[in-house]
């Protein structure tokens, strides 16, 4: 059968899926994409997959894609980072017959990315991307999608979107979000650039951003013409959300943890983490559960301090304390499922010279750099410990020793080696070209006599002197 492309692909595989949950890392396992499918989700991806680990791991891959196949988990995409062509393809070739399309992860801004050279950090690299895509689309029996973050410049956003779809890119998933938006400056998605591209492209395009509520989802289809619409932190704190519910917290938690029960096994950390999330504007409230709910060790202790939560929420709402929520600042009472907004950073006053402004100054700006004698007040929080340890610790650039370099790799050079280099590569040196090293020959001697034995009858040296010394 022939690989679908495009809106036929959308059209007939993922059954003009519009309700998407996003892929979310040790987020989007199976048993909370079958909660999310029980409560309006259309698709679902796995949880963005590593895809050089993927390729050389038998067991992550057990893990992480094979273990979770389930019939009712389907339309399905797997999502990989990746930086290689080979080694995304090779990951993929793995995947393809587990799930019904290949997504690369364009979006991830986090500094592990960023280690790591993948996610958002690959979008200025377009020959790269290019080849990327295209190898997989003519390698793969599934089509190949994206999921990207918007540049500053919409013209700049338009030209990366159609580089891809001319590349083989089939549906593309557009977060209307700049790289820099993340954490405390996350801020609010464009849907302009999100519509920008559905106009420029000839592709399926989903938006993702700004969705906290069915209403929205509904506004942003309207407004930028997508086929659909992606949902990650609106969805971790109301799987309800494509419903257009706001259930009690409690039933999610005791629904999700069954639906873990059914589908064995499940990390407790993803479970944990579902919990945190579901619950978190009960637990600013029970600071006390909080600490319980951060210390249990299993599936059953996590489920009695969600009940322990639910019954604190109901003897609330026989008291009557519902109607005093709505002073909370909260559109629903806590037990409520609701989105969480994060705060926005704190504007500076108006004359700008006062105490609030350097806070915010001092909060965002990255650390100074060191004086040049390292005083521990401009240290770093580790350096700080380790002068803690040795108190003649000495940090300045200028007065650590030098050391002369080994003239093949770089690393610091033997003390007495005659050829100027490293333990290592004096000895590879010695072994390559019969050359005689006295301080290499001495340290051999001294931890492996049968070693020095070897290397001296490898040598030209007739006389075989250090066989007679042992």
């Amino acid at each position: 059968m022939a690989k679908l492309k495009g809106f036929e692909f959308w059209s007939s595989t993922l059954k003009k899926a519009s309700f998407v949950v996003a892929p979310m890392v040790d987020q989007s396992e199976l048993a909370w994409r079958l909660l999310s499918r029980r409560h309006g989700a259309q698709l679902c991806y796995t949880p963005m997959l590593h895809a050089q680990v993927f390729v050389r791991d038998a067991n992550y891959r057990r893990e992480n894609l094979y273990n979770e196949v389930c019939e009712e988990d389907r339309p399905l995409i797997t999502q990989f980072c990746a930086n290689d062509p080979e080694v995304f393809v090779q990951a993929a070739l793995l995947a393809q017959d587990y799930c019904d399309a290949i997504d690369l992860n364009l979006g991830c801004p986090q500094m592990i990315a960023k280690r790591g050279h993948y996610g958002v950090f690959l979008q200025d690299e377009w020959e790269l991307l290019e080849k990327m895509i295209r190898l997989a689309n003519e390698k793969l029996s599934v089509p190949i999608t994206c999921k990207i973050r918007v540049f500053k410049e919409m013209e700049k956003t338009v030209r990366y979107a159609q580089m891809l779809e001319k590349a083989g890119c089939q549906l593309l998933t557009v977060h209307g979000r700049t790289k820099d938006q993340k954490g405390a400056m996350t801020g609010i998605a464009s849907w302009e650039h999100i519509k920008a591209v559905r106009k420029a492209v000839n592709i399926p395009v989903f938006a993702n951003g700004n969705i906290q509520h069915l209403s929205d989802v509904e506004r942003c289809i309207q407004e930028t013409g997508v086929q659909g619409v992606m949902s990650a932190e609106g969805n971790l704190h109301n799987p309800a959300l494509f419903e257009g519910r706001s259930p009690p917290v409690w039933e999610m938690a005791e629904e999700y943890l069954e639906v873990v029960k059914q589908h064995p096994p499940c990390t407790l950390s993803y479970v944990r983490a579902h919990l945190f999330k579901l619950w978190h504007h009960t637990l600013q409230i029970h600071q006390d559960l909080r600490e319980d709910l951060a210390k249990v060790k299993t599936l059953a202790g996590l489920a009695e301090v969600s009940k322990q939560l639910r019954l604190r929420c109901q003897e609330e709402i026989a008291k009557g304390k519902d109607v005093e929520e709505k002073e909370s600042g909260l559109p629903f009472p806590h037990w409520i499922c609701q989105p969480y907004v994060r705060p926005a950073p704190k504007e500076p006053v108006a004359n700008g010279n006062s105490q609030g402004s350097e806070v915010k100054k001092t909060v965002c700006q990255k650390r100074a750099l060191e004086d040049s004698d390292g005083t521990a007040d401009t240290l770093s929080k580790n350096k700080q410990k380790k002068r803690s340890r040795n108190p003649n610790k000495n940090f300045c650039p200028e007065q650590k020793p030098k050391y002369i370099k080994c003239e093949q790799c770089g690393n610091p050079k033997g003390n007495k080696c005659v050829f100027n280099l490293c333990r290592g590569c004096c000895k590879k040196k010695a072994y390559k070209e019969v050359a005689d090293c006295p301080k290499y020959l001495q340290e051999s001697l001294r931890h492996s006599p049968q070693g020095a034995l070897q290397y001296a009858r490898r040598s030209c040296d007739e006389d075989f002197q250090f066989e007679t010394a042992l």
